[in-house]
């Protein structure tokens, strides 16, 4: 459970009293008052996540299946997905706030309390939320929860000491270590060493600016967007907003993919004519990009669900691919490419910065468990790759079981593949990028611009592969 305490039994009064807090807060906000759903969306969706364990976007998609909260303007769906998001960013501190402000366990029957709790101190201590209405409409969630109800005057307490007490003891606090499982701040350092783990950690906890692949005219649409082009040639944005509603979404110009995501599709260089292969490839990003490069694409991904979103951007993109539901690990449509892209399922630790909900779904045992199956999917693309062509293997992790030993792995039992090596410059990759064996490794570190809130990239691997015979 994400209870700032231990859980176990105990009274509604668990919170420590302070000698200058009054004993109630006004109640100016009713269930009618404006914000209430939109938190109430967020409530949601942070349960969601932290106790059963959903992803965010298929926890918010299921939120707003919910008569009353499908009706939100995109103002309050925007507000709500921001809370979670800072709360999946921050958990760690406002726990730690949270704690010493109650002084008994709480039980295990709460209903949404924990939720409410972190939710109403986001608002707080991080999102500039007036404490009237953070604190006020925090109670009101409490008494429209059955099971959480009952705790509506510790919330009003605790809240009251978290307007006035936690932006102190917040500054007190380390966020990265608070925030990053041990497991992940473990593993970086002893792959990165201890000042890169370090800017690992805290670079992965700033929310990614908005990045974009072009078809063309990179600089024209960089200002048109009031953006900058990127060495490697991706447009990234600062500003807010619907994507929706930004200049050239609608004429499919651009799609919305990191800057290091963009990076494997175009290490194959001229791809004109050539027929390639974009396996594990919804939602379509690189399908996009090697398709309006002048291949010829073959998308292949075994979940129908999300190769419905990937015809959907081809579509908007005016962009073709032929796109086919298979499992990458058996795949075999008797013939062979001249280039395969394997973008494989992985612990996807490069790319919290964009999906803080990883923080607290993936396990160390995951790494493992992904590093066996992502042998087996690169196996069987060795296998589709024609003499000469070449085979690109990228992971959005940062954990080298999911990079460097799978290629290594790989090479040392598939007898017929080198190493391509990367050069520095080539599709604008720098070389800090290049690892010592010549593959691409970026951090969340990388790209780093005069403001935080504009620099950084994900974290990927990538490793390209020529096949001698």
């Amino acid at each position: 459970m994400h209870n700032p305490a231990s859980p176990g039994g105990g009274k509604p009064r668990h919170f420590q009293k302070s000698a200058s807090a009054p004993e109630r807060f006004p109640r100016k906000a009713r269930r009618s008052a404006p914000g209430f759903d939109a938190r109430q969306l967020a409530v949601r969706v942070i349960s969601s996540v932290l106790d059963d364990r959903r992803p965010f976007e298929e926890a918010f998609d299921k939120a707003l299946q919910i008569e009353s909260l499908a009706a939100l303007e995109p103002r309050d769906r925007a507000f709500a997905r921001l809370i979670v998001a800072t709360v999946l960013r921050r958990r760690g501190e406002f726990e730690a706030v949270l704690k010493p402000l109650i002084d008994k366990p709480l039980p295990e029957r709460r209903g949404r309390l924990s939720s409410i709790l972190l939710s109403a101190t986001a608002q707080l201590l991080a999102l500039d939320t007036p404490p009237h209405a953070a604190i006020s409409l925090a109670v009101d969630q409490c008494r429209t929860d059955r099971d959480a109800r009952r705790f509506d005057k510790l919330v009003n307490a605790v809240l009251r000491r978290v307007a006035t007490e936690g932006p102190a003891t917040l500054k007190s606090l380390d966020g990265a270590a608070l925030n990053v499982p041990g497991w992940m701040s473990r593993r970086w350092r002893t792959h990165y060493g201890e000042t890169d783990a370090r800017r690992i950690a805290e670079c992965s906890l700033i929310e990614a600016p908005l990045d974009l692949s072009v078809k063309s005219d990179a600089v024209v649409w960089a200002t048109r967007l009031n953006g900058v082009v990127l060495p490697t040639g991706s447009v990234r944005l600062s500003g807010g907003g619907r994507i929706e509603d930004l200049p050239g979404y609608a004429e499919g110009t651009w799609w919305v993919q990191d800057a290091a995501a963009a990076l494997p599709a175009r290490l194959f260089g001229d791809v004109t004519g050539l027929e390639i292969a974009d396996l594990c490839a919804a939602p379509g990003g690189k399908t996009a990009e090697l398709a309006a490069a002048g291949a010829k694409v073959t998308a292949v991904d075994q979940y129908s669900d999300r190769l419905v979103r990937t015809r959907e951007n081809l579509k908007r993109l005016s962009l073709r691919a032929d796109v086919i539901q298979a499992d990458v690990s058996e795949w075999a449509p008797g013939r062979t490419f001249d280039g395969v892209l394997l973008d494989a399922p992985c612990t996807s630790t490069g790319t919290i910065r964009r999906h803080p909900d990883i923080l607290h779904l993936k396990r160390e045992a995951d790494v493992a468990t992904l590093a066996r199956l992502q042998s087996r999917l690169l196996y069987n693309a060795g296998r589709l790759v024609k003499p000469g062509g070449l085979l690109i293997y990228c992971t959005c992790s940062l954990e080298p079981e999911e990079g460097e030993a799978q290629i290594a792995g790989f090479l040392a039992r598939t007898p017929g593949f080198a190493i391509e090596p990367l050069s520095p410059g080539e599709s604008g990759i720098d070389a800090a990028w290049i690892t010592d064996t010549g593959h691409l490794r970026t951090l969340p570190l990388h790209l780093q611009s005069a403001t935080a809130d504009h620099g950084g990239m994900d974290g990927f691997f990538a490793a390209r592969l020529r096949r001698l015979s």
